[in-house]
């Protein structure tokens, strides 16, 4: 979880700095591929063929996972951040665990009504800073990129735990890293993107080498390993810490401006979050009590 709170904090002003001379989704595709590479190299040394034993379905599972998450959720990122500043993408997408609640009342499951109250003191806050632009000059078209990568990642959070999955928890990030890696670069060739390597910049080559290293092996992974090993509602806690961390960072490094609307509109969304999250681990304590408890 430390891992999770403070690195994935960091990429925000990594994509940033990378994409200033690299394409967005390019780049996207280089981090991810790499990193999954290395991954299952590392995995298979240690591990050897019987790490990578699945089914069909579990492959399945994990490509469609990683599609969602890294694909669609970090792929739009790194657009969206053509267009806002690295901090506000950050607090909007502080907004997943309040689609994870969505998802949830979709299927049919019956959130709490404090669960519920927090889903909307929340949105409220994502409204504000959508409308406003954070009381910068953001672009609305950054905004709904931005909104539509938190959506995707929400879903591919919220089927992971869902659908049959690898049972190494390292074999499944490596899957989800190629899915998306190649996802990334079959989108970048799509929609045109081109590269002059000798215009690319030095800080882009070391946010690029520390996106891969840092956010992607050890983040990223830290993040599929928790999905399968921790209750969701914990895992969703990243969303208190990472704004934070980026808001200050982007402020820090890319001097960004840090706006009035974008500080009471992202304690807004961290209110709502930490009250949601805050809820659904207390039913989970108490049901845990229930089953525990002597019959």
């Amino acid at each position: 979880m430390a891992i999770v709170y403070v690195v994935w904090g960091s990429t925000y002003l990594g994509i940033r700095i990378t994409i200033e001379t690299i394409p967005p989704l390019l780049s996207g595709a280089i981090r991810f591929t790499t990193a999954a590479l290395v991954l299952a190299g590392v995995v298979f040394l240690l591990r050897g063929p019987r790490a990578f034993r699945m089914t069909r379905k579990e492959f399945g599972g994990a490509v469609l996972v990683g599609l969602l998450l890294l694909n669609g959720g970090n792929g739009m990122v790194a657009v969206a951040e053509q267009h806002i500043s690295s901090g506000l993408a950050a607090l909007l997408v502080a907004s997943v665990p309040l689609w994870l609640v969505v998802f949830r009342i979709l299927a049919k499951d019956r959130p709490q009504l404090l669960t519920l109250a927090g889903v909307l003191v929340g949105f409220g806050g994502v409204a504000v800073l959508s409308l406003t632009g954070g009381g910068g000059s953001s672009d609305s078209a950054g905004i709904v990129i931005i909104l539509l990568a938190s959506l995707s990642w929400s879903l591919g959070s919220f089927l992971s735990a869902r659908i049959p999955m690898p049972a190494n928890p390292f074999t499944t990030s490596a899957i989800e890293m190629v899915a998306g890696g190649l996802g990334l670069a079959l989108t970048s060739r799509v929609v045109g993107e081109s590269v002059d390597l000798t215009a690319v910049s030095g800080r882009s080559w070391a946010g690029l080498v520390y996106l891969i290293l840092v956010g992607s092996l050890v983040g990223f992974t830290a993040y599929a390993w928790l999905l399968g090993n921790a209750p969701i509602s914990l895992v969703s806690t990243y969303a208190y810490v990472n704004p934070v961390v980026a808001v200050v960072l982007g402020a820090l490094v890319l001097s960004e401006p840090v706006t009035s609307s974008m500080v009471g509109a992202g304690l807004v969304i961290v209110l709502g979050v930490a009250l949601v999250v805050s809820t659904e681990r207390r039913k989970k304590a108490q049901i845990e009590e229930k089953e525990s408890a002597p019959v």
